[in-house]
């Protein structure tokens, strides 16, 4: 089982510790929903350290990632990021990254944690050796988010950087209490917030700090039921190898007519054929929790199936994701949820069911 450099700071704040993948990792600290308000109303702070740090670089930086991401990277300017998903050969998602461009030949990449080999492998069995570096910095490095409406003061009072000048999806180098970092500016909370990527021997330091000035810990838990509100996909859940961008509404970070990219071909097959099912909003009328797994039904047959659920404590509703017929995904369609042989009802909305613009 693997530890981040975060392992013992979370075990003496009472974390309670649990398998992640190969890591153990802090589902909970105060309470899994009452981390998620404090997100929502102040700001949290997440070890999001098991994630994948992968830097390529080299003349053939830029040829590499065009070959495999569903973004053109010539079109990321210096200090900007782009999500992307990368797909096989048969347009299935091996993993969903976020790219950043550092320098001209200098990319950062940040697959999921469980996906960072795969993801690796990906990029070398397509690379052209002697014109590209890949470098996996994960064990180097801690990554630390924190979310929230405040999370840009807490962060403002520790940092060097102008943060009310950093754009979405931009990043920059930085100093936070004296010690290097990268510091940016995405998410996975529907909140404002920001990644730090920071040396191993200096996150403790950071996160007590942030701690100190009203950062609330969170885990796992907590982050899971955020990006489920922000209607955000969870690879291994939502999407995987078994599902394409274009049924799981990812279509427009997705760039299929480059010569060069591999899953090109694949993905203009699939774009140009009518999309049988679509990953959908599922909110619960009916008394019931969906659940990862549970059958979705037009109340007399199975339709589909709940990919991600649980309860909203922003919301105070039940909701999921699933994917669903194209015709039934369409905004207030009746659906049933069958739990533990209860047809349950409910009906297919939008997503996200929730962000900071849309509830403000």
């Amino acid at each position: 089982m693997r530890h981040t450099p975060l392992f013992d700071t979370h075990v003496e704040l009472g974390a309670r510790m649990v398998p992640f993948g190969n890591w153990e990792m802090p589902v909970q600290f105060g309470g899994i929903l009452n981390e998620a308000r404090a997100v929502r109303t102040n700001a949290g702070l997440f070890d999001v350290s098991h994630m994948g740090r992968v830097e390529i670089g080299g003349p053939d930086a830029a040829g590499l990632l065009n070959r495999v991401l569903s973004v053109d990277v010539t079109k990321v300017r210096r200090g900007r990021a782009r999500y992307n998903v990368v797909c096989d050969l048969d347009g299935g998602i091996i993993d969903d990254c976020i790219v950043f461009r550092r320098v001209d030949d200098s990319f950062l990449l940040i697959p999921n944690a469980a996906n960072t080999s795969p993801v690796l492998d990906w990029l070398r069995r397509w690379s052209s050796a002697s014109h590209v570096d890949i470098v996996d910095v994960t064990e180097n490095t801690a990554m630390i988010a924190i979310q929230g409406p405040e999370a840009q003061a807490m962060l403002q009072a520790i940092t060097d950087a102008d943060l009310a000048t950093l754009r979405p999806f931009a990043a920059v180098n930085a100093s936070i209490l004296g010690v290097k970092a990268f510091v940016a500016r995405t998410g996975y909370t529907g909140e404002a917030g920001f990644e730090l990527i920071v040396p191993s021997e200096s996150s403790r330091v950071i996160w007590l700090a942030s701690v100190e000035r009203g950062a609330a810990p969170c885990g796992l838990g907590a982050r899971d039921v955020l990006r489920l509100e922000a209607g955000l996909a969870l690879h291994g859940a939502d999407i995987d190898t078994s599902t394409n961008p274009y049924e799981a509404g990812l279509e427009r970070f997705v760039d299929a007519d480059r010569d060069e990219y591999v899953a090109g071909p694949a993905l203009r097959h699939l774009r140009d054929q009518a999309v049988g099912r679509k990953l959908t909003g599922i909110k619960m009328i009916g008394r019931g929790i969906a659940r990862q797994g549970h059958t979705i039904t037009d109340g007399h047959h199975a339709i589909g199936k709940v990919t991600s659920g649980g309860p909203s404590p922003t919301l105070d509703t039940n909701i999921g994701l699933g994917y669903v017929p194209t015709d039934v995904s369409v905004p207030g369609t009746t659906v049933f949820v069958d739990i533990r042989g209860r047809q349950v009802e409910a009906e297919t909305t939008t997503i996200p069911f929730y962000s900071r613009r849309l509830n403000s």
